[in-house]
């Protein structure tokens, strides 16, 4: 039972890497990033909601109305993450984007351990963390060097250093997201409705943002007929995240917070480098190199110590 919770654990961190490697597709056939973010977490909720129903936990939502407000805030985090997936995976390859998602994520899941932040127990400094933080950086300076020159898009060096500081934080709001929603989920007690309620709250703010941009003419009108067409994986982001989002909750229980992140995390990062390697998803194939499993391996290494010692 122990190896099979393990296994879902890696999985789960794969599907996050898979998440965003299809979304590409999903934001290609409606025409811009934040009309595909909305209907991709729109559907998540959708499944989330009706998941909800059918184990008769969904009436726990109605506890949001004795919860403070930041609580339910959680859910800000996903259209970040999800539009920063769409624009950064052509021009950096999968495996620098997550790359630089799991640093962001790492180095924020310290800082809430370090400092004990949204009432979380606070964690003594070792050098499992300081060795371990070095080797994230170390990991991610490799693969990004490591790029392959005759690949990607061509971008000046403010433009590429903007993309690198926007996939830091796009992984740092996800510790930050899963802490405001263990919080939700101890006062309304049923993880899938805390997962509901989260999706909810990011469908709706990608949402008003598109509302928002439309109005403005800064982002073109969301197209439905190219959907009729895509590739069937192209509807697996919502689903992706939905059991991201619940079998993380559903793990960290049983097998403990650090091990969860750890090996979410690994899965994340060895589906990238798949990903990459095959050029699968009709993303641009860049090859595992001997620079890039260094930094590969170095990123694990990272992940690893920072969780575990």
């Amino acid at each position: 039972m122990q190896t099979a919770l393990l296994a879902a654990a890696l999985l789960i961190g794969g599907l996050l890497a898979l998440q965003a490697s299809v979304n590409l597709q999903l934001g290609k056939a409606v025409g811009t990033p934040y009309g595909a973010s909305t209907l991709q977490l729109g559907i998540a909720t959708a499944l989330l909601g009706t998941l909800g129903l059918a184990t008769g936990t969904l009436g726990a939502i109605n506890g949001i109305f004795d919860v403070p407000t930041w609580q339910l805030l959680g859910g800000l985090a996903s259209p970040l993450y999800i539009m920063s997936g769409i624009l950064l995976f052509p021009r950096l390859g999968a495996l620098a984007s997550v790359g630089l998602f799991v640093t962001g994520q790492m180095f924020a899941s310290l800082s809430l351990d370090l400092f004990g932040w949204f009432g979380l127990d606070r964690k003594p400094f070792s050098p499992g963390i300081a060795l371990g933080a070095l080797a994230l950086l170390g990991g991610i300076v490799v693969i990004i060097k490591g790029q392959s020159t005759g690949t990607g898009t061509k971008m000046s060096k403010l433009a590429r250093t903007g993309w690198y500081a926007l996939g830091i934080i796009a992984g740092a709001v996800l510790p930050i997201q899963g802490a405001i929603n263990a919080k939700l989920r101890t006062e309304l007690d049923e993880p899938l409705a805390a997962a509901t309620v989260s999706f909810a709250v990011a469908t709706l703010t990608i949402a008003v943002v598109l509302a928002a941009l439309w109005a403005t003419k800064r982002t073109p009108s969301p197209q439905v007929k190219p959907l009729r067409t895509m590739p069937w994986w192209g509807w697996l982001g919502g689903a992706a995240a939905a059991v991201y989002v619940t079998g993380t909750f559903l793990l960290i229980p049983e097998i403990g917070a650090a091990v969860t992140v750890a090996l979410t995390v690994t899965g994340q990062q060895l589906t990238s480098a798949l990903i990459d390697h095959r050029g699968y998803f009709r993303l641009p194939q860049r090859q595992l190199n001997r620079t890039r499993q260094i930094g590969l391996g170095l990123l694990l290494v990272g992940a690893v110590a920072i969780q575990l010692f």
